[in-house]
């Protein structure tokens, strides 16, 4: 038996003298869709319904042709859920029929990607009926509504650079750009809002306005791909056909997973620089702190912008200590890593800065729940070679980084790896399955920093690897693995952490202009005056400002 919602389970071919083990399990009704005579050895359901009704259980045949589920069968199959007492066991010959008639009949009831990773979960693929649960549970038609050469799935940093980058090298190529937002957030900025250097609105354009000339805009959220037809599906079950794909939707803030904090966000002292409506409560809460308990924490990774947490962490007390009430504040950093950063050679400039500033370093605490009201937070403890266990902590302000995953709709995709983010070559940024669907950004698996510095250089590289592709040559160019964390240690000097694959140094600059292992006021300069033009301008524009690809053999 698979479990797919508290109130339903599939299972294979059940016999007469199973069901006293079902009754036992604390279900109250059996429903058959396979139907009589299908095998040679199955028994009918008159005897499964004899047994059932000896066992105090209801039981209804709702006999379904294997491969033949109609629009009317999930109907039925919906109601008689609705009209039996739960939980329900439903089988037919795997279960597959049985878990696709309640995809189909919870269409309009659920979203999408939550049928299929409840589907995934028991045991399920519902790949080839994608297309019908997103059409409300109905059977489509299967033309297209519209074809372009190149679909890009995402308006972030990653897809209008690379919309931008193709534009670039082919001003004729057909491009569609499938983003359901208005507003285009230039998310780097707001470490520097919630430390009170930059203004909120500077930090937002309308998308419209970004979008290169010539792309067309679907305004629109992707509901499920469908690598087999070339088939991206849209909520409301539009189909988008493409010869390629790029996939770069970003990633999944998943607020939900500590509990408690999505009901105290933007109150009682607990803030975060990881959304533009809270990043100036930061810089507000730092403002009128003068003394107690203050807790920047960090989850467990993969996450947008590795330095960012600390980055809170630093500015809030750089500015405590130019107010004079640092030495009232006791300061947490509370991190489910081990480590204050994943490059070494960056640690020890942080560390003098961890030791300025007085701040407590927690490593393996992993944020669970917060009672906002109670100004209390909780964290797992998972040291090495100890058990897990929980500590309490009391704040005054709280700033909280969120856990992050890829978006539902791409977890639960055939482009997605084990761990749900999508599955590319880490050189070319080519899907390892799908020789047809690049990714690039905060989406895809390859070993890097998850920065936008990173999908700077990484947009161009798929530029050139997809229109060598069109072209039909091999893909030539190579990904690094290139970020930047630019870490705002204090409000005028950054420690330029700049590394690739495996953590190796790839610094842009000579040492001599700025050494990226200890702190520095050029690379301030560079952050506050320099990176938010070349984002807008350069970027986003299609101008490759340092960001020419590597290639096999280029020195």
């Amino acid at each position: 038996m698979h479990r797919v919602t508290s109130r339903l389970s599939v299972a294979g071919q059940v016999a007469p003298e199973d069901i006293s083990t079902i009754a036992a399990g604390g279900f109250r009704s059996v429903i058959c869709n396979r139907p009589d005579g299908e095998g040679p050895d199955q028994p009918s359901f008159a005897e499964i319904e004899a047994a059932a009704r000896a066992a105090g259980l209801d039981a209804r045949y709702l006999p379904i042709e294997g491969g033949k589920v109609s629009d009317a069968d999930a109907d039925a199959f919906g109601r008689a859920l609705d009209e039996m007492p739960g939980p329900t066991l439903a089988y037919c010959r795997t279960g597959m029929r049985s878990v696709t008639l309640w995809s189909l009949s919870e269409a309009d009831r659920r979203p999408v990607a939550e049928i299929l990773a409840a589907a995934r979960t028991a045991g399920f693929d519902l790949t080839g009926v994608v297309r019908r649960i997103a059409n409300g549970g109905r059977t489509p038609t299967d033309s297209p509504d519209l074809t372009a050469e190149v679909v890009i799935v995402g308006g972030g940093a990653a897809g209008i650079a690379v919309a931008a980058s193709l534009r670039a090298r082919r001003p004729d190529l057909d491009i569609a750009l499938i983003e359901p937002a208005d507003v285009h957030y230039y998310q780097p900025g707001w470490t520097m809002v919630g430390g009170g250097i930059f203004e909120p609105q500077t930090t937002a354009q309308t998308m419209g306005r970004l979008i290169p000339k010539g792309v067309r805009w679907i305004k629109a959220a992707v509901a499920a791909f469908e690598p087999g037809e070339n088939a991206v599906i849209l909520d409301g079950c539009r189909v988008v056909k493409y010869r390629r794909l790029i996939v770069c939707p970003g990633l999944k803030l998943d607020w939900g997973r500590v509990e408690g904090l999505i009901e105290t966000l933007g109150k009682n002292g607990v803030t975060s620089n990881y959304r533009y409506d809270l990043a100036p409560y930061t810089w507000s809460l730092v403002q009128q702190m003068h003394g107690g308990q203050a807790i920047f924490t960090q989850p467990p990774m993969p996450i947008k912008c590795a330095g960012a947490p600390q980055k809170a962490m630093y500015l809030s007390c750089d500015a405590w200590a130019r107010r004079g009430v640092l030495s009232d504040i006791d300061v947490s950093f509370n991190t489910a890593g081990g480590v204050l950063f994943g490059v070494a050679e960056y640690v020890p400039a942080l560390m003098d800065y961890v030791r300025r500033y007085d701040a407590k370093l927690n490593f393996h605490h992993d944020l669970v729940s917060v009672d906002g009201a109670a100004r209390t937070a909780v964290f797992e403890v998972a040291e090495p070679d100890s058990a897990p266990r929980r500590v309490e902590m009391a704040f005054d302000m709280m700033h909280v980084t969120p856990p992050q995953t890829a978006p539902d709709f791409i977890r639960v995709s055939p482009l997605a790896d084990a761990a749900g983010w999508v599955d590319v070559d880490p050189a070319t940024l080519r899907h390892k399955s799908h020789d047809n669907i690049w990714s690039l950004g905060d989406v895809m698996n390859a070993p890097n920093a998850k920065t936008a510095a990173a999908a700077r250089i990484q947009a161009p590289i798929v530029a050139e690897n997809v229109l060598a592709d069109i072209a039909g040559r091999a893909q030539p160019a190579v990904y690094n693995g290139y970020g930047s964390c630019p870490l705002t240690v204090e409000r005028g000097k950054i420690v330029l952490a700049e590394f690739g694959y495996g953590g190796k140094l790839l610094p842009s600059f000579p040492k001599a202009f700025i050494d990226g292992t200890r702190p520095s006021r050029a690379a301030w300069f560079l952050k506050e005056r320099m990176l938010p033009p070349i984002y807008w301008k350069a970027m986003l524009r299609g101008r490759e400002w340092m960001a020419a690809p590597d290639r096999p053999g280029r020195h």
